[in-house]
């Protein structure tokens, strides 16, 4: 059976929503910095405590500021988008929803609800913006991230296959020979299942 969970590998997708009053095992997490209280799925908490852990110890500064959400959350943040993208970038409303989507994603089908991602940025530049990428701690996370069993889930020049701009923050858990699989084929993760459909069964 394949490292990658079954049930994740449709999310993200309008298509394809959590089943309803899905609610995965939690665990917190402790971060290198920064003192909020975190939690992902059971399986993955491991992993991300080792892989923050040695990203701390190899002198960055990880930070996670979004790891598990639940419904209401994840409600939350995306009306939130659309009413910014109303109030304050002058977007039409009819047209508001459609743009939120591509930097929050609709709920439901988010993969923080899962609690197999978790947005990590460096800690001495808390924005999330493509100049995340030059900072210490994401090229060391870009590096070495499979390693963990993590990927970097929306890459550069992918927008138009993930419908999700470029996020170099965004981790998503599938187990580690997934990862390395994915990573050594320069992939999203929907073009490796696409290419390799066994993958995901």
């Amino acid at each position: 059976r394949s490292t990658l969970f079954p049930y994740t590998t449709l999310f993200r997708s309008r298509s394809h929503k959590m089943q309803e009053g899905y609610e995965p095992e939690l665990r917190q997490v402790t971060w290198g910095y920064g003192d909020d209280d975190q939690f992902m799925d059971a399986r993955a908490a491991d992993a991300m405590i080792r892989m923050i852990a040695d990203c701390v110890e190899a002198g960055n500064a990880p930070f996670v500021c979004s790891a598990y959400r639940d419904m209401a959350m994840q409600e939350y943040l995306f009306n939130n988008k659309i009413a910014r993208l109303v109030y304050e970038e002058g977007v039409d409303p009819k047209d508001a929803p459609d743009v939120a989507a591509t930097t929050v994603a609709l709920p439901g089908t988010s993969e923080h609800q899962l609690g197999l991602a978790a947005d990590i940025i460096d800690y001495n530049y808390p924005y999330l913006n493509e100049h995340q990428e030059e900072m210490p701690t994401q090229q060391w996370l870009m590096e070495h991230c499979w390693d963990y069993g993590f990927i970097l889930r929306y890459p550069v020049e992918k927008s138009d296959i993930t419908g999700i701009i470029y996020e170099p923050w965004h981790y998503r858990y599938v187990g580690k020979e997934m990862a390395k699989k994915i990573t050594e084929s320069g992939l999203c993760l929907e073009e490796y299942l696409e290419q390799n459909p066994q993958e995901g069964k």
